[in-house]
């Protein structure tokens, strides 16, 4: 069976090294691009778009794809809703896979919003700790009231806010970490994504901790596709495929 694995999250590259040292499964993996040095994939990769929806489904037929697996970012709309499209348009069944989202609990103080663009106009604070992402800083370039702590895991490009600190860095993060970040900047709001997963979740605890409220973008909307929160689920749907 051969496989076209939509990726950039923990979960693809676990199910890529599920699925690599298997040899009824040809999986070629795919990246956006939009980081110069991903992280190291078990399988085959191809870097870069596919031109929209149309694009998508030449390259799935001309390649002989027989199942494909988004397990891109749950804010990689765009190319999710190319892959429905896609795999409508040539027969070739899609799972999309995506991890659960945070979840508030006790002690924290959550806003939710629907939009970057909404986030940037509902800040409770003065200093920023925003962690949405170098694509998304467009969103809060016009305030020049506001000091920033930008995280990101390679330097942004403009537009972005004129006060901002950029710090470099890739999860998983520590609690500790996060607590001494936020103490040392004086940070008094978190502007983040509900992406979920571990990795980036420290943040959360350590603005519970401080008492730091946050500003929560909330994921699109679900695509209409048949859909896994696991990479576990996703190996049990490719096993029943091969055995179909």
């Amino acid at each position: 069976m051969r496989v076209l694995l939509l990726g950039g999250t923990a979960e693809a590259r676990r199910l890529a090294g599920e699925l690599a040292g298997r040899p009824e499964y040809d999986v070629v993996g795919s990246l956006a691009g939009r980081v110069a040095q991903p992280a190291p994939a078990p399988v085959p990769t191809r870097i870069g778009g596919f031109g929209g929806a149309d694009g998508l489904a030449a390259w799935l037929e001309a390649e002989r794809i027989d199942a494909v697996v988004d397990a891109t970012h749950p804010f990689a709309a765009r190319i999710t809703r190319s892959a429905v499209a896609a795999s409508r348009r040539t027969g070739v069944p899609l799972l999309v896979l995506r991890r659960p989202g945070w979840a508030e609990g006790p002690g924290d103080d959550w806003r939710r919003v629907p939009s970057l663009e909404e986030a940037a106009r509902r800040l409770p604070g003065d200093r920023v700790f925003l962690t949405t992402g170098r694509m998304g800083l467009a969103a809060f370039a016009h305030d020049r009231e506001r000091w920033y702590l930008v995280r990101s895991v390679e330097p942004p490009a403009p537009p972005m806010p004129p006060r901002a600190q950029v710090v470099l860095g890739r999860g998983p993060f520590t609690v500790d970490g996060e607590v001494a970040l936020m103490r040392e900047h004086r940070v008094d709001v978190l502007v983040t994504k509900d992406s979920g997963g571990e990795a980036t979740a420290a943040k959360l605890v350590a603005a519970r901790r401080l008492r730091v409220p946050v500003v929560m973008v909330d994921r699109p909307p679900a695509p209409d596709a048949p859909m896994v929160t696991s990479a576990d689920e996703a190996l049990t749907w490719l096993f029943r495929l091969t055995a179909d």
